[in-house]
Order: C-alpha cells, then structure tokens, then sequence
C-alpha cells in the first residue's frame, strides 16, 4: 500500500488532506479521553465504597490510554497502511471488560431521581469508548452486531435489576445514543480513508502525467536518434571495411557518416524546441487540470482571446500561464483561482492569475527567480509583469503588446 506524509508538526505546511486528518484525529481523541470525566461524574451522584475508588480510577484511566492507542493506529492505517496490533487490541478489550467488572460491581448507588442510574451510566461510557476505538478496525456488519448486542445486555442488566418499564425505556434511549456514538467513530475513520485515497489519487495522477510526457519525449528522441544511430554504425563499418581492404569510397561513407550526423542534430534541436515550445491553449487546459488535481477550484475566461493572437504574443502569454500557475500551486495553499485574457486597447493583451491561500509574500519581479526569468523573457518583447498581495491573495498580471510582439519577432 502506497504511504502518504501525514502531519510532522504544528509548524509544519499541511496540505488539505492533513489539516482534515489532524481535524478528525483531535475531535475523537478529546471524546476517547473524557471518559475519566465522564465516569467520575457518574460515580459522583451516589457514595461509593471507598476500597473500589482506587482500583475504578487505575482501571479507568489505563482504559482510556489504551483507548487513545488503538484508535491512533486505526486511524493510521487510513494514511499509512499499518493499523495496530494484536497485543494492543487485546489489551485494550481486557482493560474494557475489568472496568465494566468494577464499575459495575460497585455499590451504594442508588437511581432515585435519575433518568439512568449512575452505574448504568458509567458502564456504557466505558463499552462506548471501548467499541469507538475498535470502530475503525471492523467493518459495518460486525459493528452492527456488537453494538446491538451491547444495547440487548445493557437493558437485560437493567431488567433484571428489577428496573421499571419507563427506566428500561430511558436506558434504551441512552443506549442508542451510545451507539449512534460509536457509529460517528466508524463514519469519522471511513471519511478519513477515503480523503487518504483521494489525495493518492491525485498524486497518482500528477506522476501519471509526468510519465506519459516523458515517454513521449523519449519516444521521439528513439524515433529520430535510433535511426540515424542504426545509419551511422552500418556505414562507419562499411568504411573501416572499405579501408583495411585498400579499396575507394571510405572517404566518401564517412562524409555520410558527417552528414548524417549534422541533419541529426537538427531533427534532434527540432524536437527538443517542440518539447520546450509554450501553446497558450495547450497551457490554459494544462492549468486547469493540475490546479484541479492539486484541489483548486478554477475559472478561465477569455480563451477565445486567445485564438486570435499572434504566434509570438500567444507564447509570450503560454509562458506566464506557466509560470502562473507554478506559483499557485507551490507557493499558496490555494482553493480559488482565476486566470482571464483579456483583449485591452491599442492591441495590448492582459493576462491575470488570482488566487488565495497565500503562504508568504511572493517575490515581485526581479525578486522570485520565475517571475524574473517571466520578465526578462518578455522584456525584449514590450511587455511587463506585475505582482502584488491583497491580504491572503496573489494577483499576477503580464501584459503583452500583441502588434509590438508581432514586429519584434
């Protein structure tokens, strides 16, 4: 199973999938480690023999740590694949059984007044802790099970404790609610899961998309090098032949061999400037695709600006979409972004990227390594590039002169 980084520190830059996970984890670690508040305030409605204090409160709270554990690695396995183990598990089920044993073998509680009485109650905090941090080892039926299973001995303990039909009533209520506890664990786990899944997915996909252009690249690069390689050994040997027999025409195959290298070379440059060539409508749907994956929420406009620029301003422009939407994705924790052309007056062409989630503030231009490179190209060309913060947002504009590009190229 593949692994995914989770959480190393607060300090740390969380994506999304880590924030929700730290999210969820901190929300049932809090609920798993009430349960000593929660029995002590059960316990605390009637006096209680002073020789069962100690032994409930070691029992609860070495209950509670135990509890915290497995559902620490339970949760674990929904990011990196290893779940606890099975010394954990038991120890956490033994610790569960003794505690309900003491709680429930405690006297001098009475329930005069009480919806449940307090030994009923702190019984179920327990066997709700107990199945919360077991929810998200089982799957849905056998949970089912178990729950209903507690549900039925919870109440068959209240009726034969000589309960009335409205306390038995009453402790049915608390149970399901017990119960609908313990499901919110088993949906909290699952949901943890499957953000884990997605955020592979996604990165599954970015290498996927790496892959496949550089099995492209290197597909032309055998298309065109292996031939002409396979040409030049068949005639270097052909001349070495012709040279140890003494025989005319080697010094022709290797001019050959010359030639051959020299229009190499060039359909070698052509591609290599094919694979390094910027299509404005090619990087607008690029864009978009990874922002998407990397879970932003995009918006382009004005692409039908784009269909009508000159070759050489449409490049210019392909280059900051680039560069733009470099900066969103490894600079902001983004969840908006918006790209527009825009056709200005005077021939003049305005590009925009707008995002929020800024980390820090961007280098303007001349600072950020990208957005000087960005200047510097389209420098020769007329244009200009500006960037600038708003609170949390990063707007990048690139303006290019359409007709001026045109003549310089």
């Amino acid at each position: 199973m593949s692994t995914t980084t989770r959480p190393g520190g607060l300090l740390g830059r969380w994506s999304e999938p880590q924030k929700f996970d730290a999210y969820t984890r901190g929300s049932l670690y809090l609920v798993s480690a009430s349960e000593p508040v929660l029995v002590a305030l059960a316990v605390a409605q009637r006096p209680v023999a002073a020789a069962w204090v100690v032994p409930a409160v070691v029992l609860t709270l070495a209950h509670t740590v135990a509890c915290v554990l497995v559902l620490r690695a339970g949760l674990a396995r929904a990011s990196v694949g290893t779940g606890p183990s099975v010394r954990q598990v038991v120890a956490l089920v033994a610790l569960g059984v003794a505690t309900v044993a003491v709680l429930a073998g405690t006297g001098g509680w009475g329930s005069e007044g009480l919806r449940v009485d307090p030994r009923t109650g702190a019984v179920l905090v327990v066997v709700v802790a107990t199945l919360g941090a077991l929810s998200p080892l089982l799957r849905t039926v056998p949970l089912l099970a178990l729950l209903l299973g507690a549900v039925a001995a919870v109440l068959s303990v209240r009726a034969a404790a000589g309960a009335t039909s409205d306390e038995v009533v009453r402790t049915l209520l608390v149970s399901v609610s017990a119960a609908a506890v313990v499901l919110s664990y088993r949906a909290s786990a699952w949901t943890v899961a499957v953000v884990w899944e997605l955020e592979r997915a996604r990165v599954a996909h970015a290498r996927l998309a790496v892959a496949e252009e550089r099995l492209r690249f290197s597909r032309d690069l055998h298309d065109v090098v292996g031939r002409a390689l396979t040409a030049v050994a068949v005639k270097s040997e052909l001349a070495a032949e012709l040279a140890s027999r003494g025989r005319d025409g080697a010094g022709g195959q290797m001019l050959e061999v010359r030639d051959l290298a020299h229009d190499t070379l060039r359909e070698v440059r052509a591609v290599v400037e094919g694979y390094r060539a910027a299509d404005l409508a090619a990087e607008l749907v690029g864009a978009r695709s990874v922002l998407r994956s990397a879970g932003v929420e995009v918006r382009v406009t004005g692409e039908d600006v784009a269909r009508g620029l000159p070759a050489v301003a449409a490049e210019a422009l392909a280059w900051a979409v680039r560069e733009g939407t470099t900066n969103v994705v490894r600079h902001a924790d983004a969840r908006t972004c918006e790209l527009a052309l825009v056709a200005q007056g005077g021939g003049d062409v305005l590009l925009r990227v707008a995002n929020d989630g800024v980390r820090a503030r961007p280098a303007g231009p001349g600072g950020g390594a990208g957005l000087r490179g960005l200047t510097e190209r389209l420098a020769p060309l007329g244009g200009a590039v500006s960037a600038a913060t708003d609170g949390d947002r990063f707007v990048l504009e690139v303006r290019v002169p359409a007709v001026a590009s045109e003549v310089a190229a």
